[in-house]
Formats: C-alpha cells, structure tokens, sequence
C-alpha cells in the first residue's frame, strides 16, 4: 500500500482528548476517545518458518499531545513489535492490533488522567512508553516497545491529547 491515498488513510487517527476539569481546589484531567484496533497497521518484517516459532511484526505509532492553555504540543513517538508465532501460538496481526489498542487505551487514560494542566508534556509521553513497555510483553510474550519505530513500519498519527 502507497502513494497519497495510503498516506492520508494512515494520518487519519482516533480523536482522543485529555481535558482539564476544576473538581474542588485541585485541577483534574479526564480522557476521552479510543484508539481501535484497526487504526494500528502491523507489517510483517521477518516472515515466520513453516511449523516454527519466531517471525516478526511491527507497527509505529504516533500520538500528539496538546497542552490546551499554552499551545504546547509534542509527538509522543514509539514502536509496538511482537512475534509471528510463540510457543503459546500464531499472534496474528488483528491479534496484535486489539492487544496494542487496549493497552495504549488502558494507558492513557490511567496516565493522561493523573496529568496535571502543569505535567510535563515530554514525562507524560515517556511514562505511557514505559508502562507499555512493561504491559504489552506481559500480553504478548515477546513483544517489545521500542523507542524507534521499526523502518519497515508505517508511522500512523493518532488525534490530540490536550490538556
């Protein structure tokens, strides 16, 4: 898949909000939106052996994050990888896509709901990366979250997180 068609397929993400609202003397944030499975494109770069553990997928995924107030924004860029075919069996690309989905979705919002109207937009961003890199093996066996996408992987956008 390519050209402009593909492009704008892939930069059309989940519209996902993170919105401070004043509960008592404390600002408070709140998410809204979810990232679907089938938004995160998994290719496949080494394919698996007949009958054999291994193989690997890969996807890339950016999420912008917004400060409301300021106009502060940043791209909070990562890869999700994972096996082909593990001992416990074949991890199919929708597989990967609806175990991705849920723990990104988990993970925002226990993150972004915890953020502050003062949180740091870089240390929110570096905390979702390391939950997931904590809770997608723990789902996965095998299955990293590194910081750099993999080359072959297409970078898609997800909406705006704002504060």
């Amino acid at each position: 898949m390519g050209g402009p068609t593909a492009r704008r397929w892939l930069a059309a993400g989940a519209a996902l909000t993170l919105s401070a609202a004043c509960v008592g003397p404390t600002d408070r944030t709140f998410v809204t939106g979810r990232i679907e499975p089938r938004q995160i494109r998994f290719v496949t770069i080494v394919e698996t052996p007949p009958g054999e553990v291994g193989g690997w997928q890969a996807a890339c995924i950016h999420i912008r994050i917004s400060r409301d107030n300021t106009g502060e924004s940043i791209v909070c860029k990562f890869g999700v990888e994972t096996p082909l075919h593990t001992q416990e069996g074949p991890v199919s690309a929708s597989l990967a896509q609806r175990i991705a989905a849920d723990r990104i979705n988990e993970a925002t919002h226990s993150i972004f709901g915890a953020a502050t109207l003062e949180s740091p937009l870089g240390m929110l961003c570096e905390s979702l990366k390391a939950t997931l890199r904590t809770t997608v093996p723990a789902s996965i066996v095998g299955a990293k979250v590194p910081v750099r996408c993999h080359a072959k992987s297409f970078p898609v956008q997800f909406g705006a997180f704002t504060l």
